[in-house]
């Protein structure tokens, strides 16, 4: 398969800004959706087009061979809610909505896949390409995982890539096995009764019980993890009353991220937290309940899967980074690899590139090419071995 794709990264570099304007948050990616669609009827005629798949989420099928494996190549369609403050003109439309996180540079690399496949079909291979909403908040690779239009699909394989800033432009970064870290929100809600603040021991106020959560949260790595095994407790906020200085409070929320890499250990983990709030509850004489929220499962590599990747990358003379340890972000194309072979690899968007999820993050536009050239030899490669076999 011919790799030049010059002639057709301007329109999908403008296809990249139009996305970015676009941003929508996770679950409300309709625009976002629309611009996908547009482009692969009109300009890269996909064999079947599912859309409104878990979602918003789309499915552009390019066939092959009745025989040949099926390769799904994944997206993500939403944005943050952060504020897109880039010097550019195309930034986003939305207030506080951006892409920070460089999803739509993703999309663009697979709709610049999409060009290619549709100029020149996969002959070895079938091709799924999935644009995939939800991503952020964990829930979107699940909820294509149970709709019926992926289950009639039943792919073979499946890959994706993420832009890496801190890393030197388009090296490749990728490990074997656990790539990034499971993790899940964590809400606690404590409920007592409200008082006079000059007679707080006629209610029954949660201060006490919301302190010592706040500390006790923090120290279950230290005291409830095995040494061989990384957990991490995060406290991002901690709720108690309302301005109201007469009145003491009668309700707290504490919230938490949960991060390890292991599933097994964050169910471990888990149970740990919430046996922590029930005991303080039960100390205090308040009401605990509890939320799990922005659930993802650890992101496992297969091995032949990364082999095939740094194969890809060797073709296209791309460094490759082979990282030591996981990264502790998370990423919800676990779903898609606890279920499917498969892996997911990074590229370097430059070392002084702006952190993700920053204000002042966007995607660079020279990793367009590299993305689309690693895909297509990412689906070479598979048809190769699969002829081989």
């Amino acid at each position: 398969m011919a790799l030049t794709f010059d002639e057709h990264l301007p329109r999908i570099t403008k296809l990249r800004h139009q996305l970015h304007q676009a941003a929508e948050v996770s679950g409300s990616e309709d625009a976002t959706a629309g611009l996908i669609k547009k482009f692969l009827t009109k300009e890269a005629k996909p064999d079947s087009l599912k859309t409104e798949v878990g979602g918003h989420g789309l499915f552009a099928t390019y066939n092959g061979s009745s025989e040949a494996p099926h390769i799904m190549l994944r997206c993500e369609l939403d944005g943050l809610p952060i504020e897109d403050d880039i010097d550019a003109d195309y930034r986003a439309k939305t207030e506080g909505v951006g892409h920070k996180c460089g999803h739509d540079g993703h999309m663009a690399i697979l709709c610049g896949v999409a060009k290619k496949l549709a100029a020149e079909p996969p002959a070895s291979a079938k091709v799924s390409l999935l644009f995939q909403p939800a991503e952020e908040t964990g829930q979107g690779a699940q909820q294509i995982l149970q709709d019926d239009s992926f289950q009639q699909l039943q792919p073979d394989y499946c890959f994706a890539l993420h832009n890496l800033p801190g890393f030197a432009r388009n090296e490749l970064i990728i490990r074997d096995g656990v790539f990034a870290a499971a993790s899940v929100g964590l809400e606690v809600n404590l409920s007592g009764a409200t008082s006079h603040a000059a007679h707080p021991e006629e209610g029954r106020s949660p201060a006490m019980a919301m302190a010592q959560l706040v500390q006790s949260l923090s120290t279950v790595p230290q005291f409830y993890s095995p040494l061989d095994q990384a957990a991490k407790v995060t406290v991002v906020s901690a709720e108690l009353g309302q301005e109201a200085f007469g009145t003491s409070p009668g309700k707290a929320t504490v919230r938490a991220t949960l991060r390890t890499y292991d599933n097994e250990h964050l169910e471990r983990l888990k149970k740990r937290c919430v046996d922590l709030a029930g005991k303080l509850s039960v100390t205090y004489d308040i009401d605990m309940k509890h939320r799990w929220v922005e659930e993802f499962a650890a992101t496992k590599n297969d091995r032949q899967a990364v082999q095939t990747i740094c194969k890809a990358a060797k073709k296209q003379n791309i460094k490759i980074h082979k990282k030591n340890r996981p990264f502790s972000w998370s990423e919800d194309f676990g779903r898609f690899t606890e279920k499917i072979d498969g892996a997911i690899f990074g590229i370097g968007a430059g070392k002084k590139q702006p952190a993700l999820h920053s204000k002042k993050y966007d995607f660079p536009d020279e990793l367009i090419s590299s993305g689309v050239a690693m895909f297509l030899d990412i689906i070479d490669e598979v048809s190769a071995q699969s002829s081989r076999a």
